[in-house]
């Protein structure tokens, strides 16, 4: 029987294998750590993966313009190319200021905060940040953004994805945006900075594939801070289409608990399989683009079933993907009984970030 995760799939120029990407994060490893660790998933037969947070700006860890940076995304794309994947850049531009922070280091270190009471000061500076930016710094960003998707090009990334959960999710947040000018207030205003990051990307590199990274806030209960509420992206989704996006990643906004984006098998609303795709649900009604769902996709026949019902065209997987990095090669070969299914327990991947180990599994060692 055909299936359909293993069918090709194309995005604007760009032509995926299969239907099986890589999501974008945050691994916490060496470089060289870094690297292997792409390349044994890219051997595990998925289309793409996503490298998470690659700055637009010019400077800075990690940015396209600092040669050794630019060394290490050559060694990621190569490694990724070599073994038959494709490689997108998340390109991402912090919401706030990181030095802000530096006062409360000291009680990090003798353990009167936590990592996350600091991760938590750091979101909470965002409005203010958002609010002060000027115009003319808000530009240099845009600019930044489409020279940055140039940059990506030049060094042999396939495709981009705006982070649309960071610096532009903030930006689209009624939370977050309280500006009083023309990229603040109405939904309308509010989506301005985004499009005009996408506009700028197509008019720069127009045949470059660009993927949207689309942040969707929920409230009853209310989850997420940065982002696009449901009744929002009527306005959101045709604007940014409109804008020169080829396809929607969709996930829930972040800028709230670390759990809430990685939810744990018992986190007490975000227990089921595909637990975010209702937010691709509510964005399908306003295009026929290509969507990318996440959110503890781990079983073959459910994926399968998204797909064949037309409810997403493409699957994101992190911590399954890291439990098993053959996941698709399996399922190639009919050896599903073989998968080893990620079992959401946070304790080596979110946990082992947070503790500045990186992202490891339970399973590591011991198969």
């Amino acid at each position: 029987m055909d299936k359909l995760v293993l069918n090709s799939i194309k995005i604007n120029q760009i032509k995926l294998k299969n239907r099986v990407i890589f999501a974008p994060t945050s691994l916490g490893l060496s470089h060289k750590e870094t690297i292997e660790k792409y390349r044994e998933i890219a051997k595990g037969g998925v289309a793409m993966i996503i490298v998470g947070d690659v700055p637009v700006s010019k400077r800075g860890f990690l940015s396209m313009y600092n040669k050794k940076s630019k060394q290490y995304y050559k060694d990621i794309i190569e490694a990724v190319h070599n073994e038959g994947a494709l490689v997108c850049a998340q390109l991402h531009e912090s919401d706030s200021k990181f030095t802000s922070l530096i006062k409360y280091i000291p009680l990090v270190l003798v353990k009167k905060m936590t990592p996350n009471d600091l991760r938590n000061k750091l979101n909470e500076s965002v409005p203010k940040f958002i609010s002060k930016l000027s115009t003319r710094k808000i530009n240099d960003i845009i600019k930044n953004f489409a020279d940055a998707a140039e940059k990506a090009t030049q060094l042999g990334f396939d495709m981009v994805q705006v982070h649309g959960d960071r610096i532009c999710g903030s930006f689209s947040s009624s939370i977050m945006n309280q500006r009083e000018d023309e990229f603040g207030g109405s939904a309308e205003n509010r989506t301005r900075f985004a499009s005009e990051c996408v506009k700028a990307i197509r008019r720069k590199c127009p045949n470059i594939a660009i993927d949207y990274k689309l942040a969707v806030r929920q409230e009853n209960p209310h989850y997420g801070n940065a982002g696009v509420l449901f009744e929002e992206l009527s306005i959101f989704v045709p604007i940014l289409e409109k804008a020169g996006v080829n396809s929607f990643h969709v996930a829930l906004a972040n800028h709230g608990e670390l759990e809430d984006t990685i939810p744990p098998l018992n986190h007490p609303y975000f227990k089921e399989q595909g637990c975010f795709l209702k937010y691709a649900d509510e964005v399908k009604k306003y295009t026929n683009l290509p969507l990318c769902g996440v959110g503890c996709l781990e079983k073959p026949e459910f994926i399968e079933e998204q797909l064949k019902n037309n409810r997403i065209q493409m699957v994101a997987m992190s911590r399954q993907l890291i439990a098993d990095s053959e996941w698709v090669n399996k399922i190639k070969n009919n050896e599903e009984k073989t998968i080893r299914y990620c079992i959401r327990c946070n304790q080596k991947c979110l946990k082992g970030m947070q503790a500045h180990q990186g992202v490891h599994c339970i399973y590591e060692g011991k198969i």
